[in-house]
């Protein structure tokens, strides 16, 4: 696949955000460099696997990730294809549910990870909880923000959202994330532009809102249904769930139907100032999860 790489200069000095990027390649990512954070104590029991959503990237759990390794874990999480510090394909054709969810696999299988906590959010959730039911013995618990199965189903607020990304071919990135999350800084904003020089590098923003399974054969579509199943019958592991009330889309109606498919889902933490990017809220979610699990 043809592919841009940006230039690190662009990531220098982002604000909360101190971790170098590190590189994994496979034939699951057609030999394109995948760039992740891995934080905390290689060897710890307890690793939380955390997957970003478009148009964003790992800096948006840079409020969260230093909860969890003060807890004494590992943290991972990687840059799909596209976003952050990993290469970006440049063909929108080059973006499929199946690959993106094949690498994911793959990266897991590769780095060995287990003891997962799940952290999932927008497409972190539509790729990552289809991948508990191939490993099972590697996935504990879940974190759930802002999210759902991709079964098919879509609403007509979801159809809007494609509706206005297919009209803006070079997609102003920051000035979503300033209308999601009205407290980031001027340098935060410039933070969610910097993968993204100009719209070159903007192929998979705009094929993932058409990625989204619409309709019940769509690709995609027979994955998230036979996750949702799985976990209905055979998740046994810890849960935690925290809902951005100002999500239009994504907010507490879908989330309330995704609890009702997670086998003991407890009560859900409502951010009342969240938006859909609620990681901006993320230290107050991660040490609700935390306290809620050390009761367990």
């Amino acid at each position: 696949m043809d592919a841009l790489i940006t230039t690190d200069g662009r990531f220098a000095g982002l604000p909360g955000y101190p971790w170098t990027a590190r590189h994994w390649s496979s034939d699951a990512t057609a030999g394109l460099p995948l760039a992740y954070v891995d934080a905390g104590p290689v060897d710890a029991s307890q690793v939380f696997l955390c997957l970003h959503g478009n148009p964003s990237w790992s800096y948006l759990y840079r409020k969260m990730i230093p909860v969890f390794v003060a807890s004494g874990a590992r943290v991972v999480a990687p840059d799909l294809l596209g976003f952050g510090r990993s290469a970006k394909p440049v063909h929108e054709s080059d973006h499929t549910f199946d690959r993106h969810r094949g690498a994911l696999l793959a990266f897991v299988d590769a780095l060995d990870l287990r003891g997962i906590t799940l952290v999932v959010q927008d497409w972190g959730g539509l790729f990552g909880l289809t991948l508990p039911m191939e490993a099972p013995e590697r996935h504990a618990r879940l974190l759930l923000m802002n999210t759902g199965f991709g079964t098919g189903d879509v609403t007509e607020g979801f159809r809007a959202w494609r509706a206005f990304s297919n009209s803006r071919p070079d997609l102003d990135v920051g000035a979503l994330f300033a209308r999601s999350e009205p407290t980031l800084t001027p340098a935060e904003v410039a933070a969610y532009d910097a993968p993204f020089p100009d719209a070159r590098y903007k192929a998979a923003l705009r094929a993932f809102p058409n990625l989204v399974p619409d309709g019940a054969d769509a690709p995609g579509a027979a994955i998230g249904r036979a996750a949702r199943d799985w976990f209905a019958q055979a998740w046994h592991g810890e849960s935690f769930m925290a809902i951005g009330m100002k999500d239009p889309v994504m907010g507490e109606p879908a989330m309330l139907a995704l609890r009702s498919a997670i086998p003991r889902c407890p009560e859900p933490l409502r951010v009342q100032a969240g938006g859909h990017f609620v990681q901006e809220h993320g230290e107050q979610i991660a040490k609700a999860a935390l306290a809620h699990w050390a009761t367990r």
